[in-house]
């Protein structure tokens, strides 16, 4: 079985600055870690309404340095936020902060009072994934060796065209940073299969092994109709964390079950306002047993 990723993710929700960039640097610091996540969302999606967000890719950029070796990402970017162009420039510069360690998540977008407070366009279901769809080629063709010629890449579309757009520098990644989508139903999934290099679970309360299993089984079962080796293809888990012992163990248990039932990188999901204290605890209740037992 291949080695088991183990992540931590502090999302910038309800923390102050302080906080974040000291969780941040002990997660740098902790060798039992080998990736840190974020999520993006421009309030507290927890919240009903309003509520405080940092910026999730100015945030990353910003902390990416203080957790040096260690992959970085989103789980994950609502598409409907910025134009795939600023991302794909974004990203590029991520994979150069990093030295080539950045993974960029993207989703089709969700949350509707989000959208309303800002003015910013949620469309419909079966629009929103079409235009992920459109994103994610848009994306690559930016991260593309055409991209680096003068004469720059062309591309016809219904919603991202590109007329002899470039991307310089490069991405230090050769074709770009890894891209992993987060559809959960049918098209998102087929979607995931054809154009993603990974899937993340959805951040929700408690783990549930059957919902990862059969999101798996339908990925693996559209890679093989599509002729697709899935060897390089990643399964993410996210698990909450949570605040006490209890809840603590439930999510170790949880962590193990993904993890024998194919998922390669454990994200342990904690509330940021715990702070570096906080994190402290989850690596030693959680993400050291779960290494041990990996191993």
């Amino acid at each position: 079985m291949p080695r088991v990723l183990i992540a931590f993710k502090t999302s910038p929700q309800g923390v102050d600055w302080p906080t974040l960039e000291a969780t941040w640097t002990l997660g740098g610091e902790l060798p039992v870690f080998d990736a840190a996540w974020a999520n993006d969302h421009l309030t507290d999606p927890n919240a009903e309404r309003g509520g405080s967000s940092f910026e999730a890719l100015t945030m990353i950029a910003a902390l990416a340095h203080r957790v040096p070796g260690k992959w970085v990402g989103h789980t994950v970017l609502s598409n409907t936020f910025r134009h795939p162009a600023v991302v794909a420039k974004a990203a590029t510069l991520l994979d150069h902060v990093t030295g080539g360690r950045f993974i960029l998540g993207l989703g089709a977008g969700w949350h509707e009072d989000e959208h309303a407070a800002y003015g910013i366009d949620l469309p419909p279901i079966g629009e929103r994934i079409g235009r992920l769809d459109s994103a994610v080629r848009t994306i690559r063709g930016l991260w593309s060796p055409d991209a680096a010629r003068d004469e720059g890449v062309t591309r016809d579309d219904p919603y991202y065209p590109l007329r002899g757009a470039v991307n310089l520098p490069s991405p230090l990644t050769a074709g770009g940073p890894p891209i992993w989508l987060g559809g959960q139903g049918p098209r998102g999934l087929r979607m995931a299969a054809e154009l993603a290099d990974g899937w993340p679970t959805p951040a929700i309360p408690e783990p549930d092994v059957p919902y990862f299993t059969e999101r798996r089984d339908a990925l693996l079962a559209e890679m093989e109709r599509i002729g697709r080796d899935p060897t390089d293809f990643h399964f993410a888990a996210q698990i909450a964390t949570g605040a006490d012992a209890t809840s603590r163990r439930r999510a170790l248990e949880g962590a193990l079950a993904y993890a024998r039932a194919g998922a390669d990188h454990i994200v342990l999901g904690m509330p940021a306002r715990l702070g570096p204290d906080g994190l402290l605890i989850v690596a030693h209740e959680l993400a050291e047993p779960l290494r041990e037992a990996l191993d």
